[in-house]
């Protein structure tokens, strides 16, 4: 295959670290010596005049504050630079409006990780068919679960080969995630055909023509009987400790126990995810989905204390439901996804597809029997069905309509395709 038809893809792939308990610690001082040196950066930021915030001055100063402080110097040095070029493009992304201004990291509240910005460091080695070694830096060579084919080796060169990494610290333990660039071929177009996609609560994910994806409950039984009962007990605990006193050993304890379950099931919610948006991915050429404001749609129901607001605790439980679901994250997947099997994502406005008709095109007061189903009260009409697919069918309707929101000054606005002739019967 010629060049012109290969591109280069950058994609992320993370894997379990093996560690042993003095490994740990050594990257655990090297995670929290990197929230320091931002914390560092940050304070010599809003100290320094506009004119003195360049690359080369914010260098000159981690330099002498790994001198002056002496547990920055267990940070490597490459790490401590890949801090403030992080910190760096954090202000450029608040300037372009994708992000907001940089902050101090506190130390509870904070995501530890490490980075390691030469993949070559890494010295990466496959050992077993379920392990592989690699090196980083200060901390010696680690353990980590192979679970994916990297290029390494013979495999791996000038185009195919591993970037950097990255270390990053959950509930489950300690993770690596490695940046891989890779050569691949341009897919060709999807000549799939278009879907709609309703995303909801009882059906999670609803499609035009019918088909339902579900899952059941993350965690099982136990777990959730485990679960409630280490969130009595920290409630307990945590109503017996005295003001300003500090945290107990065992409430900590207890507090990593219920992080613990709670990333087992936002694991498995993960690759749930990912199996059910492959799968959608490689068979339907054009994915036309809403523009829904998830956070708009998660705010409190509690309102004020002169008017204070109704239904808190079902709105209360609503917004978990929602958040559990991550309709956003699905909607990232489904986007490149469908970029690397040739096909496109569109977004159509989300108004009014719930209560619109797909039949007669008509929205008439009532047709929303239930959550789950819908009958037309139009008396010309009368289509009943699954309120999900109705709704995956106006979006598609939307969406071969023309009305497809297009980004434009940092806002979505709708535009109309032209020469787009109206759907007949849906």
């Amino acid at each position: 295959m010629s060049e012109c038809g290969l591109e280069k893809r950058q994609f992320g792939h993370r894997a379990r670290l093996a560690l042993s308990p003095a490994e740990v610690l050594k990257t655990d001082d090297q995670a929290h010596a990197a929230r320091t040196m931002w914390n560092c950066l940050h304070a010599w930021w809003q100290m320094m005049p506009k004119e003195k915030r360049t690359l080369a001055n914010a260098d000159a100063a981690i330099r002498q504050a790994r001198k002056d402080i002496d547990f920055l110097a267990v940070l490597p040095a490459q790490a401590a630079q890949a801090v403030l070029k992080t910190y760096f493009q954090a202000w450029k992304n608040c300037w372009d409006g994708r992000a907001d201004a940089p902050n101090f990291k506190g130390r509870l509240r904070t995501v530890m990780s490490v980075d390691v910005p030469q993949g070559r460091d890494l010295n990466i080695v496959r050992v077993h068919r379920r392990w592989g070694m690699a090196n980083i830096p200060k901390v010696g060579r680690v353990r980590f679960r192979w679970t994916k084919d990297l290029p390494v080796g013979k495999h791996a060169g000038a185009e195919n080969r591993i970037t950097g990494a990255r270390l990053v610290k959950d509930a489950l333990g300690w993770h690596i995630a490695f940046r891989v660039q890779t050569l691949e071929a341009k897919p060709e177009p999807h000549a799939g055909p278009e879907v709609g996609i309703d995303v909801g609560i009882n059906v999670p994910i609803a499609l035009s023509d019918g088909e339902t994806y579900e899952h059941g409950e993350w965690l099982t039984a136990k777990e959730k009987a485990r679960l409630l009962h280490l969130e009595r007990c920290a409630a307990q605990r945590k109503q017996h400790r005295r003001p300003g006193e500090r945290t107990s050993r065992r409430l900590h304890r207890t507090y990593d126990q219920i992080a613990g379950l709670r990333a087992k099931a936002k694991r498995r919610a993960l690759d749930w995810q990912h199996r059910t948006t492959t799968v959608i991915a490689r068979q339907y050429g054009t994915v036309v989905v809403e523009a829904l404001t998830i956070t708009n749609m998660v705010k409190s129901a509690k309102g004020t204390a002169e008017k204070p607001g109704m239904n808190v605790a079902q709105k209360s439980g609503l917004n978990r439901s929602i958040s559990g679901e991550a309709w956003g994250r699905t909607v990232t997947m489904l986007a490149y996804k469908t970029a690397r099997f040739g096909g496109t994502l569109h977004k159509v406005p989300a108004p009014n597809t719930s209560r619109r008709c797909s039949a007669c095109g008509l929205i008439t007061s009532g047709s929303r029997e239930s959550q789950a189903m819908f009958v037309c009260k139009n008396p010309d009409c009368g289509w009943s069905g699954n309120a999900d697919h109705n709704a995956a069918r106006n979006i598609l309707y939307l969406y071969r309509m023309g009305l497809v929101l297009v980004p434009a000054a940092g806002r979505a606005v709708v535009r109309r395709a032209k020469r787009v002739k109206p759907a007949a019967a849906r």
